[in-house]
């Protein structure tokens, strides 16, 4: 009986200090250090702790960081290319394994320039309905045909459709025979038919399909990145979405072209300013569009446009390796003259996967301020650097505070771009 007593008070002792030494600050620093690490060939990563932390290559003979101790600090210098195991330790235990992959350096020219966005859709798009006088009455056949706000027709009797001049024929040639237009449609990621029989409008004598449609948008932002060898880029940071149906625009094709700034529409509390902007006088086209994401637009330019104060290749930062504290954005606010302007990264969220809300950022610049009341419309891509390295691009403004807003990081742009920082490099093998 009182070994069984003896017995539960040290269990409850041990107890007690395991949850205890969980809660202990200091070790849990420990705990907190990322499980896994991925770094740039060139940079260093520090792991800094209260507790004497010592750490020891797994497999020295696959080493590609070197560790360097200072007191409680540990600094790995990335080498070269691969893959490493750490193991760390606290007197002398082993508390924690850490892998570390080194990937290639890796280098993009930051942007910062007003562009002109000209999008054309995959189809017609529908954009809403309206009803046709007929002479026995008003109606819609598009609504009878129960064709959505936000439909891409993509085809009419079987007869591909690349623009609106494209459908006029079809709907006068089948309301004069009386014959319903075959549709084919695609719904967000769905692909309908529909069949529609146009009405004939009695005042002005032709016929109606009841639908608003459209092919084309238009818009500016801002260039984020061009990366030199691939020709590729990536520009706002977030999805066009057409103005008047407020869903993606489902891309074709499109056409960058450089931009001036004519004027800002100053924003506020509640009301988010705006850049004003139109297409530079020459309509120059400087790149295609192929991709409308979540992450921007991507496709590749024809040639390297220079901001005029970063023209340089310069490396990229990983979400997990971006700080709090100041930063600079790239950006233009009057006529085509590329800015930089302070701001603070108020906070960054280590993202292991794709997310567009990575960063809450805040404008300091007092110049900024005055100009643009903060962050604006026509703002969104332009590039954040951090201690000489490309981080992100400034996304969404927060409606109640124009100072502030978010920021995407780079690499989630880049993985759109369809650029592969993890690919890993080509070996020549000898014949």
């Amino acid at each position: 009986m009182k070994f069984a007593v003896l017995n539960k008070v040290i269990g409850g002792i041990l107890l007690i200090s395991l949850l205890t030494l969980g809660l202990y600050q200091p070790l849990r620093e420990v705990f907190l250090i990322p499980n896994h690490l991925v770094l740039f060939e060139g940079s260093h990563y520090n792991i800094s702790t209260s507790l004497p932390v010592s750490a020891k290559h797994v497999n020295a003979s696959t080493a590609s960081v070197t560790i360097h101790k200072d007191n409680s600090a540990i600094m790995l210098d990335a080498d070269k290319p691969g893959t490493n195991e750490l193991l760390l330790d606290v007197a002398g235990l082993p508390v924690k394994k850490v892998d570390v992959q080194v990937l290639e350096d890796f280098k993009v020219v930051p942007g910062g320039q007003s562009i002109g966005v000209k999008l054309n859709t995959l189809g017609v798009l529908v954009v809403g309905h309206h009803l046709v006088a007929t002479s026995e009455g008003k109606k819609s056949p598009g609504e009878t045909a129960k064709i959505q706000v936000g439909d891409i027709i993509t085809k009419i009797n079987g007869q591909t459709i690349k623009k609106m001049g494209d459908v006029t024929p079809f709907v006068q040639e089948a309301g004069k025979k009386g014959e319903p237009l075959k549709f084919d449609i695609q719904r967000n990621q769905e692909k309908l038919k529909a069949s529609l029989l146009p009405l004939k409008d009695k005042n002005e004598g032709t016929y109606k399909l009841g639908l608003y449609i459209r092919d084309s948008a238009a818009g500016i932002g801002t260039m984020t990145f061009y990366h030199p060898s691939s020709k590729k880029y990536g520009a706002l940071g977030h999805v066009i979405s057409d103005m008047d149906t407020k869903m993606p625009i489902v891309v074709k094709d499109g056409q960058v072209v450089q931009s001036t700034v004519t004027s800002i529409e100053k924003g506020s509390n509640g009301d988010p300013g705006e850049k004003l902007a139109r297409f530079s006088s020459n309509r120059e086209v400087i790149g295609n569009i192929n991709r409308n994401s979540p992450f921007g637009i991507f496709g590749k330019l024809n040639q390297q446009i220079d901001n005029g104060i970063m023209d340089k290749e310069m490396p990229i930062t990983l979400s997990h390796e971006v700080k709090e504290g100041p930063a600079k954005i790239l950006t233009v606010v009057e006529g085509s003259e590329v800015e930089e302007f302070n701001v603070e990264i108020v906070s960054s969220i280590p993202q292991k996967f794709p997310a567009i809300k990575g960063m809450v950022l805040k404008v300091t610049d007092k110049e900024l301020l005055k100009k643009t009341g903060g962050i604006v419309q026509g703002m969104s891509g332009s590039p954040i650097i951090q201690n000489g390295k490309l981080v992100g691009a400034v996304t969404h403004v927060f409606v109640n505070d124009p100072t502030s807003g978010y920021g995407v990081h780079i690499e989630w742009m880049l993985n759109e771009a369809g650029i592969n920082i993890y690919e890993k490099p080509v070996v020549n093998k000898a014949s």
